[in-house]
């Protein structure tokens, strides 16, 4: 991770504002808890578990997913995400399966190693948000995750007319 993720906002160099903005302070918290939660996996035994696998394992629905459906969900190229999956495929946590719905596509799925990293992942989760409540207060996780949620859908774009 870069050192800015350590640093106060305050004492980053460049546009002084840019560093005061809502987009600065959730991306700090966010780099913060994914620096986190890299070092939980890792010694957890899943070092090889990069940044950017985060895009398979938050899109990958329980049952499988296409590998085009994760590529649309995560807004990368289908030979992008091919290159993820084949790395995490590699690795042992996940495995290419027919599609019963189309003999063409492969359905991804975790595996068994999968599955563990997936609840190392959730696990570091559920202990922030006790860590939050007990340093900032009682509830204060959940009211964060409301507030967060409440913005992420006032920036929602419009829906276009007639739909």
């Amino acid at each position: 991770m870069p050192a800015a993720v350590s640093r106060p906002l305050s004492t980053q160099a460049g546009f002084p504002d840019r560093h005061t903005t809502l987009g600065a302070a959730l991306r700090h918290a966010y780099d913060a808890l994914s620096e986190h939660t890299y070092a939980e996996l890792a010694a957890a035994g899943f070092a090889d578990i990069r940044p950017a696998h985060r895009v398979v394992f938050r899109h990958l629905a329980p049952e499988g997913s296409r590998i085009i459906d994760l590529a649309r969900a995560g807004d990368l190229t289908k030979q992008s995400m091919a290159y993820l999956i084949a790395g995490l495929e590699e690795s042992g946590y996940v495995a290419l399966e027919s599609d019963p719905e189309d003999g063409r596509a492969k359905r991804v799925r975790l595996t068994p190693r999968g599955e563990a990293a997936m609840e190392i992942l959730l696990k570091t989760s559920r202990a922030v948000e006790r860590r939050l409540d007990r340093r900032l207060g009682a509830g204060t996780s959940s009211t964060l995750k409301q507030t967060l949620g409440s913005v992420a859908a006032l920036l929602q774009p419009p829906a276009p007319a007639g739909d």
